[in-house]
């Protein structure tokens, strides 16, 4: 503590004396004193007790967030730097609301200028299961890969023309863009593709089936030479605008039994489609 001055003596002291008391105190305090102190002011900052040690998790960060807490001035620092990201994802957000949206490309419509034969799809099949129609005399049911994750079930009325052998296995083209239609309860989704012609005898019509080669894969879709690669429309579009009714008028087979439309053969990468026997025959 300071030394006082006896109020029983009369000492008159004058104002550099008492300037020189003052220093000659500071200068007798104890460095370890000061030391003192201030362990005792941090461990009052960081709530801890008199030589309690300091946590591990305020040795990194803690210290200086205790001391934001106490004095107040990193918090506010702090916060101008919280505020200062928030202003720049702000304005992050800002440009990217600025952008014009990008325009959604519009799928292209069908191609009305393209001759009605490529507006159909026929593709390679094969009868892989074929059953006689319950409720409908005329009708087989059958099951036809092309090329697509199961094959395609589709009712013929070819029962007055092949036994169930004969349709087996059978390779041949089918309609595929056709809409799905109910057969006599049947639902059947595409058409096979045959050529008929009347017997000689008048007796009636002899049909065949429309043969890809051995070479055209299941599945592969039919080109036709001279004509552009085919754009089939969809299902609804071709039934719509009547698309297989104007094609049919041109089907027929060659003199040299080719399937053709109005003299354009239908084309596979292994060659031409054709009839066993049937020339000039109507296809259908």
């Amino acid at each position: 503590s300071i030394p006082t001055i006896d109020h029983q003596q009369t000492i008159i002291l004058s104002t550099y004396q008492y300037h020189q008391l003052i220093k000659h105190f500071i200068m007798s305090i104890d460095a370890s004193e000061l030391l003192d102190n201030a362990i005792a002011d941090l461990e009052a900052r960081l709530n801890l007790k008199p030589g309690e040690g300091i946590p591990k998790n305020l040795l990194v960060g803690g210290v200086a967030e205790a001391a934001s807490n106490e004095g107040g001035a990193p918090a506010n620092n702090k916060n101008k730097a919280g505020r200062a990201n928030d202003n720049s994802n702000n304005s992050n957000n800002n440009n990217k609301k600025k952008q014009p949206p990008k325009q959604k490309q519009q799928p292209a419509g069908p191609n009305h200028d393209q001759p009605e034969i490529c507006m159909l799809e026929f593709k390679v099949g094969k009868i892989v299961k074929v059953w006689v129609h319950p409720d409908a005399d005329k009708l087989y049911c059958e099951e036809i890969d092309v090329g697509e994750d199961s094959p395609r079930q589709i009712a013929s009325g070819l029962r007055p023309h092949f036994t169930e052998e004969q349709m087996l296995g059978q390779r041949l083209l089918v309609v595929s863009n056709l809409k799905a239609k109910n057969l006599v309860g049947f639902k059947s989704h595409g058409m096979v593709l045959c050529a008929a012609a009347p017997n000689s005898d008048c007796s009636g019509e002899k049909v065949e089936f429309v043969e890809p080669p051995e070479g055209a894969e299941i599945g592969e879709i039919i080109t036709f030479e001279g004509l552009p690669k085919p754009e089939p429309f969809a299902p609804n579009q071709v039934e719509k605008k009547k698309v297989w009714l104007k094609a049919a008028e041109g089907m027929k087979t060659t003199d040299d039994c080719q399937a053709a439309w109005n003299g354009h053969v239908f084309m596979t990468t292994g060659g031409p489609c054709r009839t066993k026997t049937i020339a000039t025959g109507v296809m259908r």
